[in-house]
């Protein structure tokens, strides 16, 4: 048990409303950051940064620039995550901000193709890498934070607020991107993409001041008073708790559906082939994601009465189900039908899974190893999510029915992610300190499913 805080003593009190609200500002300010590089990637660099392939050579080199992040996230992962579980997660939420603004603010910084050669886009895979190291550790540290100040009973309604935040800036990045791309395509080309970056500047500054004043966790203080931080927290967790990792790699392969919706979708729908307005589908996303700010809380909230599992699953295999009509309405450019189907799937199904992981993977792991275990698991898991863009470029066929490859690509990982949350633990109401132990009991074996 928890030891008693003297009275006055503030490092032990949970103050779940100001880890939320830091959680989702500092999510929403390092997500922005991150998604204006995949809208970009979509919409810019095929001409900025590889000018001298044909159109469809361009977008998948850029898109898999897209991709690299997710191959330096695991990587961070391991060293944040190890870092996080061993000195604190508020400071490593500090220097992944700070990571992440600076390169992104270097991105827009960066000459073009035409002015410097083949060193631009060497350059941009250089800090993309740099941005995929500061993602690797941002929602873990986010959620360990929100989960361990959170009062039991409602863990899920509160970490939803870093998905939350995570939306938000994605609804940012696209809303700051659609006046830019309405300009003539000389100017969008030559300036105004690089907006949209600059403005990281005063994103990094919100995002510090919020997160240096929150304190650290009450668990991780008395993890920390009683000597129980591990040495080595990467090496008990793959001791201890491997399956969970694997079940978490596993769980997170539902990130596809994101990204093929976010990223492959407006290059595909924007290709001489479709010919659909850039603006149109960046105001898809936006209306989808607005939808999604409130899903999302409703969903973790009815995760809080009904346990993790049956909401992650019915999220991920409704969305397995719902890409097949999304895909088809974007080949046929039906506008109309574009959005009904991208607001149900991102909006609806998506957003079900995508409220409930920070809770469902959070309460796998105990203090000592949280925040390396929903870091590795996730990114390694992402990694998938982070190519599909560029699996989808490669795959997708001609003509009418050109692409179901991509549709079963994206149900497949889809299913996978939902199948496999079926076979975790309910630990929707089983105690903090307990949580991540064999013999966890819940406050009410009742309310669990049997």
């Amino acid at each position: 048990m928890s030891p008693t805080p003297a009275p006055g003593a503030h490092t032990h009190q949970r103050t779940p409303r100001k880890a939320a609200i830091a959680s989702f500002v500092g999510s929403m300010l390092e997500y922005y950051d991150f998604f204006i590089y995949g809208a970009a990637a979509g919409l810019v660099f095929p001409k900025v940064f590889f000018p001298d392939t044909d159109p469809t050579t361009g977008t998948l080199l850029s898109l898999a620039t897209f991709g690299v992040a997710y191959v330096a996230r695991p990587l961070g992962a391991v060293v944040i995550g190890h870092f996080g579980d061993k000195v604190g997660r508020k400071r490593m939420l500090v220097l992944t901000l700070l990571l992440m603004g600076v390169s992104t603010f270097l991105i827009g910084a960066l000459p073009s193709y035409a002015a410097i050669g083949v060193t631009a886009p060497i350059l941009l895979v250089i800090l993309r890498v740099a941005q995929g190291l500061s993602a690797a550790g941002e929602q873990a540290g986010a959620n360990s934070m929100t989960l361990e100040h959170s009062p039991e009973g409602r863990r899920g309604f509160f970490t939803s607020f870093t998905l939350v935040g995570t939306q938000a800036g994605l609804i940012l990045a696209n809303l700051v991107f659609i006046p830019f791309a309405l300009l003539p395509e000389d100017q969008f080309l030559s300036w105004g993409w690089r907006i949209p970056f600059f403005l990281s500047a005063a994103v990094v500054a919100v995002g510090y001041w919020v997160r240096r004043s929150l304190p650290e966790t009450p668990e991780f203080e008395r993890a920390s008073e009683e000597h129980e931080v591990a040495k080595l927290p990467v090496a008990v967790l793959f001791r201890d708790h491997w399956a969970s990792v694997l079940r978490v790699v596993l769980c997170a392969l539902v990130s596809v559906v994101s990204t093929i919706v976010g990223t492959w979708a407006l290059a595909h729908g924007t290709s001489d082939a479709i010919g659909m307005e850039r603006s149109t589908l960046l105001w898809m996303v936006v209306l989808a994601n607005l939808i999604a700010l409130g899903t999302l809380v409703l969903w973790a909230r009815l995760s809080d009465r009904i346990g993790r599992r049956p909401v992650f699953a019915f999220g991920a295999i409704g969305s397995a189900v719902a890409i097949f009509p999304f895909l088809w309405a974007l080949q046929q450019g039906n506008v109309a039908l574009v959005f009904v189907f991208g607001i149900l799937l991102s909006g609806v199904f998506y957003s079900a899974a995508n409220g409930i992981w920070p809770s469902l993977y959070g309460e796998m792991f105990d203090t000592r190893v949280r925040y390396s275990g929903m870091a590795i698991g996730t990114q390694v898991g992402f990694a998938l999510g982070g190519f599909s863009p560029v699996i989808a470029t490669a795959i997708v066929g001609e003509g009418p029915n050109g692409w179901l490859p991509v549709a079963f690509l994206t149900a497949g990982a889809a299913l996978v992610a939902g199948l496999c949350a079926l076979t975790a633990r309910e630990t929707a109401h089983v105690p903090l300190e307990q949580l991540g132990s064999r013999d966890a009991l819940p406050r009410d074996r009742s309310l669990v499913d049997a």
